[in-house]
Parts: C-alpha cells; sequence; structure tokens
C-alpha cells in the first residue's frame, strides 16, 4: 500500500510538471502582444520595446519557462503583467466564489444523481426507470449555458425568487445574499452535471445486481432490493467515486461559463478576462492552479478507492 501511495504520489508530480510546461509553450503560441496591450493602443514602438524589457518577454522562451518554474517552486505563482498584482492573491479573492460554487454544484449533482440513479436501476423493467433514464439523457444534452438561461427566465425573471446576476460587494460578509446569487448558477451545472453522474450511477448499480455475492443475499432469504441496498451498494459506490475527479473538472469548466453568464466574480470570469488581455502569467498561473485541483483529486480518490476497496487490501 505504502509503494502504491508513493507511485501515485511521483505521478502527480510528474503530472504536475508535464502540465506546467504544456501550459507555458501553448500560451506562447497565441497571437498578440502582451507588451502592447499594456502600452497601450497610442504606445510607440519604443515605449512597447521598454515594457518588453521591463517585464522580461525579451529573453528566451526557456529562461522565462525557468524563472516561472522557479517561482513556483518558492510557492510564487508570479505577477500580473497588466496590473503587477500578486497572481496568488487575486486566485485566493476569487476563490471565495469559485470554490463555493464547485461545492453547492457538487451538491446538488450528488443529491440529484445518486437516488435517482439507483431508483433508475431497481425499478430498469419499468416505466418509472425508463422515463427516469430518458428524462437524464435528455437533461445531460443540455448546453449549461441554455440551461442557466431556461433557469433565470424563471426563477429570476418570471417568479422573481433568485436574484439573475450578480454577487455582493461585501461577499461573504452578507452570507444570506452570497448564498441566494450562488444559489441559481449552481443549480445550472448541478443539474446538468447530475444528469450526466446519474448514468454512471445507474450503471454501476446495475451491474452489482449482477454480481455473485448480491445473488447469495437474495438466495438466502432476502429480497432483491435489499439485497442490493444491503451489499451491492458499497462496491457500486466505489465505481461512482472513481469517476468524480472527472466530474470535479467538468464542475470547474462549468463554473468558467456560468460565471460569465451569471456576472460572478471568480476565477473562470478572471480567466476569461486575462485571457483577452494577454495576461500571460496570471493566465497560466490560474489554469496550473485548476489542473493541479483536478490532479490532487484524482489522486486522493485513486488512493481511497485502493484503501476501501477490499478487493485491493492484500495488494502490494
Amino acid at each position: 500500500m505504502i509503494r502504491f501511495v508513493l507511485t501515485r504520489l511521483l505521478l502527480l508530480v510528474a503530472g504536475m510538471i508535464v502540465a506546467s510546461a504544456l501550459i507555458f509553450f501553448a500560451l506562447r503560441v497565441l497571437p498578440g502582444d502582451v507588451a502592447q496591450v499594456v502600452a497601450g493602443s497610442n504606445g510607440t514602438p519604443e515605449q512597447v520595446e521598454r515594457i518588453r524589457e521591463q517585464l522580461g518577454l525579451d529573453r528566451s522562451i526557456l529562461a522565462q519557462y525557468a524563472d516561472w518554474i522557479g517561482g513556483l517552486l518558492r510557492g510564487d505563482l508570479g505577477a500580473s503583467l497588466v496590473t503587477g498584482t500578486p497572481v496568488a492573491r487575486e486566485l485566493l479573492e476569487k476563490a471565495q466564489v469559485t470554490v463555493p460554487l464547485t461545492l453547492m454544484s457538487l451538491s446538488i449533482a450528488l443529491i440529484v444523481s445518486v437516488p435517482l440513479g439507483i431508483l433508475s436501476a431497481l425499478r430498469r423493467s419499468r416505466p418509472s426507470g425508463a422515463v427516469i433514464g430518458a428524462s437524464a439523457q435528455a437533461v445531460a444534452a443540455v448546453p449549461v449555458v441554455w440551461a442557466g438561461m431556461l433557469l433565470v427566465i424563471l426563477f429570476s425573471v418570471t417568479l422573481g425568487w433568485l436574484p439573475p446576476q450578480g454577487f455582493p460587494r461585501a461577499g461573504w460578509a452578507e452570507p444570506l445574499s452570497a448564498f441566494r446569487s450562488l444559489l441559481l448558477p449552481a443549480i445550472t451545472i448541478g443539474v446538468v452535471e447530475g444528469a450526466v453522474l446519474l448514468r454512471f450511477v445507474r450503471s454501476a448499480v446495475l451491474e452489482a445486481t449482477g454480481q455473485d455475492y448480491v445473488r447469495t443475499a437474495a438466495a438466502i432469504g432476502l429480497t432483491r432490493t435489499r439485497a442490493l441496498l444491503t451489499h451491492g451498494l458499497p462496491v457500486a459506490a466505489l465505481s461512482v467515486v472513481s469517476v468524480l475527479a472527472l466530474q470535479v473538472a467538468a464542475l470547474l469548466v462549468g463554473a468558467v461559463v456560468v460565471e460569465q453568464l451569471f456576472g460572478l466574480p471568480g476565477i473562470g470570469r478572471m480567466l476569461v478576462a486575462d485571457v483577452g488581455n494577454r495576461d500571460l502569467t496570471k493566465v497560466q498561473g490560474e489554469i496550473l492552479v485548476l489542473t493541479g485541483v483536478v490532479l490532487v483529486l484524482g489522486a486522493l480518490i485513486d488512493i481511497v478507492h485502493r484503501v476501501v476497496d477490499p478487493r485491493h487490501r492484500e495488494q502490494r
């Protein structure tokens, strides 16, 4: 087990190194000149060249990458090329919106997918099971932007229950207002991703239904439903946990779109603005942090899966 954990941690480190290289060099392919952006539309060529020297953009790409990696090893994500603000500080500020939004979305997705996925599997031969499965297929195909617009029309314009856009200036100092501002975006992401996760839950439960230990439990006197709930669900849960890291990645991608739609000052909205401004230091820091979150969650889920799955406990 210790060997597995160490191997998984080494793979995590290797993944972060590869991700940092891909992010850094891919951003340098994008068109545009950040020095020109800083100088403004009226900047002279001499001013642009002077800014490029001040920002270190006249150095080789490999030298710039080495400087960035050196900063990362010291815990420094660098500073914005446009405003000079430390990237880490802005990420922490925007995370106060994005992290709660992601957690709320994940909670809603689990609330939607787990009970309905189990019910769909248990009633697969009944009309209700078919309706749940077909509904999940339809909702999963809905673009997040369209779902958000429909929910805004329903809950904000028609019913007036929730604000259509924005986040309180005081942030979480006004917890009720902040929560209400994030509820509609979280429902938008959570329902769509919940429909996707529902199919995984249904498949895992159906697979568990056909296992020998579930049949044996039913043969000794338990009903099929109770045998599945008692002996099949723990194993089915392991399969669902394995896809949660991918779902978190999907939630983060959905947050980028939803923050734009609902005018939320989160990491996703900041990322889109920084790409437009060619603020490479901020963009590469933001993408690396989001990538790191997904990789760390994937590693943790693999380790937890290894620990709790009895089929792996004896493996070294």
